[in-house]
């Protein structure tokens, strides 16, 4: 046996059924002889996205695996490896390397150091005998603690050396941890004697599998919950607790609720600072629970850290606070909920007119509108790319089942939404996946919807098309009116077309609706469709400002 299959061998031991890759390396050919279908895409960038939507809907208890090739394929792939690390996703990277014998003469690329700053665990496997540990090393990393991408360089000399011996391996389990009980007392008597507590989840709260959990938690005190980007749908926005997720956009609900907050546990949540996420207001009492020690107190102060995982952390709270309650709190569960109730009824009553507007170009928010009217959000997983289609999502698809939707944006790397599109597809075959992207990320990775086509990816594609660099014009407005640096344009539709991907172009409201049928129609057959709608420049978002950020 080479050294090639015994990788092969061992990621078909934990699960792995496909392989994002392009286009050469040792792992490749040997995971194909072992049933592990290959998916090439075509840029390399877009192939870790693809095995980082896979880990997010198998919330890293399945690992998506990307083989890159030495040099030029495992260089062009760093983006994409630095969007997970930004994002805390466990994915494995599998980089062909360099003969052994010339790993330090330059210019050779050393992808076990290049990736260092921006992976949880990575190093360059010498020889054979050393792929098991090398392999329950890595898995370990991605399965353990705060995720990670994990990357192992493996040369073509060590692919193809003979393996000596039986694989002593086995699947690596999730490993977990508890919090301290003294804490959890502690916090049990800070959330009861709040007068306004929220509840704010991160994507922890999602891996751990938790939402329902974290559900009756808020039921129990009774607290309203907002989520981070990541987080969004760590329990439905359907639930009448919900605020809503935040970025530099957010829910009227939410900026009421989190202005009031007294006392704020921030679960699941790194609460890093970023210049795309909500951001905790000054002045508010942190409880703070995270599976990384190393995040409490990183950017905002924490009276009180419990490190553990989010179910295990919930588990514990939720029958601390049981035994500590006594009597009613300061507002029961039902005024809470029609408090909640009625301020989103405001809310959406001040939007309404852009839901239901007949302008052409076309409204953004109504063709957001048509897709919360046509679709079975029960079965829909949803993720955005960055920039504009992002704020205007995110505070109005109102998810109905926990972990379908995948929120991202710590690094805003410009077409990341369409692999995790088609990774989540691939983990959930049976789900309408979905990407809403701009004509700027079209540009940046759109020709990787022909991967979706030769290899049956029915992914629903949605382009804003409005012609325009939109989120720069204020930071390049001499540029833009003296140049027209930020003008773009191009027929998506016609684009799609030529990669063998039905496609609509879309300019008036009244066919918004027919085309996302048609979209649902060939989805459902396996097909990948694009739907392209010109849309206005205009990128008015549900900003409500919260003070001390």
């Amino acid at each position: 046996m080479k050294g090639a299959q015994v990788v092969a061998d061992i990621l078909k031991r934990e699960g792995t059924d496909y392989l994002s890759a392009y286009p050469r390396n040792g792992a490749i050919e040997a995971c194909a002889e072992a049933d592990i279908r290959p998916i090439f895409c075509r840029q390399e960038r877009v192939g870790v996205g693809i095995a980082d939507g896979y880990s997010r809907i198998h919330h890293g208890r399945r690992n998506g695996v990307f083989a890159a090739q030495a040099g030029p394929g495992i260089e062009n792939a760093f983006p994409g490896v630095a969007q997970a690390f930004a994002e805390n996703v466990p994915l494995l990277v599998i980089a062909g390397g360099h003969a052994l014998a010339r790993q330090y003469a330059r210019p050779m690329f050393r992808a076990s150091e290049v990736f260092k700053p921006v992976t949880k665990y990575a190093a360059l496997v010498h020889s054979a005998q050393e792929i098991p540990m090398a392999m329950r090393r890595a898995f370990h990393a991605m399965r353990s603690g705060r995720g990670g991408p994990v990357l192992l360089e493996i040369p073509d000399d060590v692919f193809e050396a003979e393996f000596r011996g039986e694989i002593d391996y086995a699947p690596v389990a999730l490993s977990r941890s508890a919090p301290d009980p003294e804490a959890v007392k502690q916090a049990a008597k800070l959330l009861l004697a709040a007068k306004n507590p929220v509840l704010w989840a991160g994507q922890g709260v999602i891996y751990a599998e938790a939402g329902d959990r974290l559900a009756a938690l808020a039921e129990m005190l009774p607290a309203p919950v907002v989520t981070t980007n990541p987080g969004k749908s760590a329990i439905p926005d359907s639930h009448p607790l919900s605020l809503g997720a935040s970025t530099r956009s957010r829910s009227k609900m939410y900026t009421h609720y989190m202005r009031q907050a007294d006392v704020v546990f921030a679960i699941g949540s790194s609460l890093t600072r970023t210049p795309f996420g909500p951001g905790m207001p000054a002045g508010k009492t942190i409880i703070h629970s995270t599976n990384e020690a190393g995040d409490i107190n990183k950017d905002y102060r924490a009276a009180l850290a419990l490190v553990g995982d989010a179910a295990l952390t919930l588990d514990a709270v939720i029958a601390e606070v049981a035994r500590q309650k006594s009597g009613a709190g300061r507002i029961s569960l039902p005024e809470l909920k029609e408090e909640i109730a009625a301020l989103k009824r405001e809310w959406l009553g001040e939007w309404a007119p852009q839901f239901h507007s007949d302008e052409s170009p076309l409204n953004q928010y109504r063709v957001i509108g048509e897709l919360l009217r046509g679709l079975d959000r029960d079965n829909v997983i949803m993720t955005h790319d960055s920039g504009s289609p992002r704020e205007q999502l995110l505070p109005f698809w109102e998810t109905t089942k926990a972990g379908s939707y995948i929120g991202w944006g710590k690094s805003t790397q410009l077409g990341y939404g369409l692999g995790l599109a088609m990774g989540a597809k691939l983990a959930a075959p049976d789900k309408l996946c979905v990407n809403v992207m701009g004509d700027a990320s079209f540009g940046m990775t759109g020709l990787d919807i022909e991967t979706a086509a030769r290899n049956n990816i029915g992914i629903l594609t949605i382009v804003f098309n409005n012609g325009v660099m939109a989120a720069e014009r204020k930071v390049l407005e001499l540029s833009t009116k003296k140049f027209h640096v930020l003008d773009i344009g191009g027929n998506y539709a016609k684009v799609a077309e030529g990669l063998n991907v039905a496609s609509i172009r879309v300019s008036k409201p009244d066919a918004i609706a027919p085309a996302i049928r048609e979209a649902v129609r060939t989805t459902s057959a396996g097909k990948p469709f694009l739907l392209e709608c010109i849309v206005k420049e205009g990128y008015e978002f549900s900003r409500y400002e919260l003070e001390g950020l």
